[in-house]
């Protein structure tokens, strides 16, 4: 299958040389060609450029983007789409006074979750995450991190890895797994959380590894949650399994636990709404990425992560939607890239950036995602008719995007009331 899209009024993220991310005053960059074309064959990006050097090339399918940007699919790096139910009645809650650790205290928040996703079958957990899935293609993401996390007992979470190991055989879209080995500790153990550690070292982590499908190990840094120690000792048996880190820090509390992800070499830091001058001085110089998620700050009334305090600084910065049924039910990127310019005060080129090749970055896969370049894996969208890229945050309510073409895939998004099942 060949494809050629050409007339497009923006070409994004172009890069002739494959970057990997991109860091501090770079990130302001955005590398775009005006009135560009592009080649695809298969599930490769072969060739691109203006379009007075498009003729000749004879495609299957041509598809014409007058007046329509063409950029890669969002990469969304930090998700818990594998869930069972909602909590809508928490959201109520909120709304009532409650907290979210006032809700978590009384037997509600990830707890609620996992009684759920316990008592939910594989095949039924399959159908509705397969179901949130095929939503956030036709959203433009292209690329996602799916974490366990919900299941709080080794059979529980040995399913949700299962059951993301279906969705990767089931789906052309690239899936990352990642084991959430802590993520909340049991009602059971709450008077003994050192023997629930014990069990993820000592059964979890070992037979999650059997299964060969997560690559990235997390824990929930967090007062009330998991503590610097518990989480050293989760992550260094997890070096065992070749497990490398990707966590949860800051989020409520500084704890110390970004210095401790930068010495176990994680490959992101994830949440960071609270942040100090030693967190930054922790993340100079390592290949750990910082990966903000607006869409929890905004849905919990929590503070956003000081993305300028980061960039900066210097440093990189990703962008994900944190999509789980608690505290960020929503996994639309074209939200998350739109809020990261009206509260995190990244310019629209930033947020692009941070929310595609570093996003990728922040997955291990921007080798060959993330970016309009020659080799890559052809991943890319085409948006609604727009004036300029900027339209795509500024518009914040609206779904901007026309076609999403995953693998070299055409899937025409016409009817949104389709089932794309890619």
């Amino acid at each position: 299958m060949s494809v050629l899209i050409k007339n497009i009024k923006q070409l994004l993220q172009v890069h002739d040389h494959n970057e990997l991310i991109l860091k501090g005053n770079d990130m302001k960059h955005l590398s775009v060609i005006e009135n560009a074309y592009l080649y695809i064959e298969h599930d490769t990006i072969i060739e691109y450029g203006d379009m007075e050097y498009c003729e000749g090339i004879d495609a299957e399918e041509t598809i014409d983007a007058k007046g329509r940007i063409v950029l890669p699919a969002w990469c969304d790096s930090h998700t818990h789409t594998v869930y069972a139910g909602d909590r809508t009645a928490e959201f109520v809650d909120r709304i009532h006074g409650l907290s979210y650790e006032e809700i978590a205290k009384n037997g509600g928040g990830i707890l609620n979750s996992a009684k759920t996703l316990q008592n939910t079958s594989e095949d039924a957990l399959f159908t509705q995450s397969m179901e949130r899935l095929d939503e956030l293609v036709r959203m433009g993401t292209g690329a996602i991190e799916i974490k366990t996390g919900y299941g709080l007992t080794v059979e529980a979470e040995l399913k949700m890895l299962k059951v993301i190991k279906r969705i990767k055989n089931e789906s052309l879209i690239k899936i990352t797994p990642t084991l959430l080995a802590a993520h909340a500790i049991p009602q059971e153990y709450k008077k003994d959380k050192k023997a629930y550690v014990d069990k993820i070292i000592n059964e979890l982590i070992p037979q999650a590894s059997e299964l060969n499908i997560a690559k990235y190990i997390d824990v929930f840094c967090e007062e009330g949650y998991f503590d610097l120690e518990d989480t050293e000792r989760i992550l260094k048996a997890a070096q065992t399994y070749d497990l490398r880190p990707k966590i949860h820090v800051n989020q409520f509390n500084i704890l110390g636990g970004v210095a401790l992800g930068v010495r176990y070499n994680a490959l992101s830091v994830d949440h960071l709404e609270e942040l100090n001058d030693a967190d930054i001085e922790a993340l100079k110089g390592s290949d750990t990425i910082p990966v903000a998620l607006p869409g929890c700050s905004y849905f919990l009334g929590i503070p956003y992560t000081p993305a300028r305090k980061i960039i900066d600084a210097g440093l990189p910065l990703a962008l994900a939607s944190d999509y789980n049924p608690g505290s960020a039910p929503s996994g639309n990127m074209n939200f998350i890239v739109s809020s990261a310019c009206v509260k995190l005060k990244m310019t629209p080129e930033e947020a692009i950036n941070a929310a595609t090749i570093n996003g990728a970055y922040a997955m291990g896969i921007s080798n060959m995602y993330g970016s309009i370049t020659r080799g890559k894996k052809a991943n890319v969208l085409v948006t609604k008719p727009l004036n300029h890229y900027r339209e795509i945050p500024y518009n914040f309510s609206h779904n901007p995007i026309e076609h999403v073409i995953i693998n070299g895939q055409l899937k025409p998004m016409k009817n949104p009331e389709e089932n794309f099942r890619i």
